[in-house]
This record gives structure tokens, C-alpha cells and sequence, in this order.
């Protein structure tokens, strides 16, 4: 750009109450030209939030006072950038607590920055106000037109069930996120289907046989163990 105006850097709020967690991002993430926040209660998090609004939040989940379960339902209320839970807590049940508050990705310490990184560049591609409405991705040689319904693999048309391609769209369409199995099963089926998890792997089977390859490690649907799955990036 040569209009002279200034870059403008993504801000980042991180709440940890660990002081060395937070004296380590604030230099991974200033030394990537991140305006960083920091914050070691979620009472003070949720403040800065209202006051400096960051672009993402970077949350952990065992604070002292409020807990970031507590903050990610609050702050889920009225903020709408992304929200990156990063937390000791490892079970599917944290896990899957934290994404249905509304968490945006979940990434358990310890910790490899460069996935850190990855994840944090891919939710602000997606939280980007100048980004385009999607109406159909490319991601390696899988086409997706939403509009259409049409699914294109190598340049062939795949012949998907409804629930098939509702599934690979709400999986699309947060690409790069994780999307609990009880998302999934709400979006597609309804709400009495929560539970119903085997019926998801059936047909999350079903739609690997026709997109991925035979024998392979999957490509596009990724399986986020004991949580649900996420679409692979539109970068990866």
C-alpha cells in the first residue's frame, strides 16, 4: 500500500494468571507486530476487553475469581471477535464445555507456538470485517459452491446426501475451527439429536469414503478427539 497510512496490527488480549505464560506470549506474539494485552484475572480480562476491544482473546480457563468458562460465556454475550482458550485443562468434557460456551478453538498446554500461531492466523482470516461473504471455498482440489450445493473433487461432481453436504458446510464455513459433535448434530438434525454422536460418525464415514482418499490420513475433515472436528484450513 502507498496511501502513507499506517499498518494497522491485530490486538490480542491474553488473560492467564500465570505470569511467565503471559511475559512469553506477549514476546512470541509483540515479536509477529501484535499489539498484545495482558490481564491475570478474567474480572480484569473482560474489562479490557470492553475498554481496548482486541481483535482476538487468548483465554485460559483456571483463573483465580471468575473462571475463563465463566468469562468465555460472558464475554461470548456481547464481544464477537474470536476466542482462543488455551488451558492446562486436557478432557473432552473441558473441552467440549469451553467450544459450547462459545470458545472459537482450543489448544492445550503445553504448548507448540507455531501452532499457537496457526491458530491465531487462522480465526482472525475468519473474524476479518473486509472479508468477503464465502460463497464457496477451494481448499486443495475440493471445490465447495454453498450457493449451489455442489461439491467438485479433482474436478468431478460428488454426489453427497443432504445431511453429507450440511455436514461439510457447517464444517467449511468454520474452517480451521473446531466444531463440537453436538454442534454439528444441533445444526443439521436438531436439537433432540445432541446425543446421537454414533449417527454423526456414520455419516461423517460416509462423507470421508467420497472426498477423502482411500488409506490416507484425512485431508479435509479432521477429527478432534473426544470433541468433534474441524475442516482443514483454507491455507493448510
Amino acid at each position: 500500500m502507498t496511501d502513507g497510512a499506517p499498518e494497522r496490527h491485530p490486538r490480542i488480549l491474553v488473560i492467564d494468571d500465570e505470569e511467565q505464560i503471559r511475559r512469553a506470549l506477549k514476546s512470541v506474539l509483540q515479536a509477529r507486530h501484535y499489539e498484545v494485552d495482558t490481564a491475570s484475572t478474567a474480572e480484569d480480562g473482560i474489562a479490557l476487553t470492553a475498554e481496548r476491544t482486541p481483535d482476538l482473546v487468548i483465554l485460559d480457563l483456571t483463573l483465580p475469581g471468575m473462571s475463563g468458562f465463566e468469562a468465555c460465556r460472558q464475554l461470548r454475550g456481547w464481544y464477537e471477535g474470536p476466542v482462543l482458550v488455551l488451558s492446562v485443562l486436557s478432557s473432552d468434557s473441558d473441552k467440549i464445555d469451553a467450544l459450547d460456551l462459545g470458545a472459537d478453538d482450543y489448544l492445550t498446554k503445553p504448548f507448540s507456538t507455531g501452532e499457537l500461531l496457526a491458530r491465531i492466523r487462522a480465526l482472525l482470516r475468519r473474524a476479518s470485517p473486509s472479508a468477503s461473504p464465502v460463497t464457496d471455498i477451494d481448499v486443495g482440489d475440493l471445490h465447495i459452491d454453498f450457493a449451489r450445493r455442489v461439491v467438485m473433487l479433482r474436478g468431478e461432481s460428488v454426489r453427497l446426501t443432504r445431511i453429507e453436504f450440511d455436514i461439510l458446510a457447517l464444517l467449511a464455513r468454520n474452517a480451521g475451527r473446531v466444531v463440537t459433535s453436538s454442534m454439528l448434530l444441533e445444526e443439521v438434525w436438531g436439537p433432540e439429536y445432541v446425543r446421537d454422536t454414533q449417527t454423526l460418525r456414520v455419516h461423517i464415514s460416509h462423507l470421508r469414503k467420497k472426498i477423502e482418499t482411500p488409506g490416507d490420513v484425512p485431508r479435509f475433515v479432521l477429527t478432534e478427539p473426544g470433541v468433534g472436528f474441524r475442516f482443514a484450513d483454507l491455507e493448510a
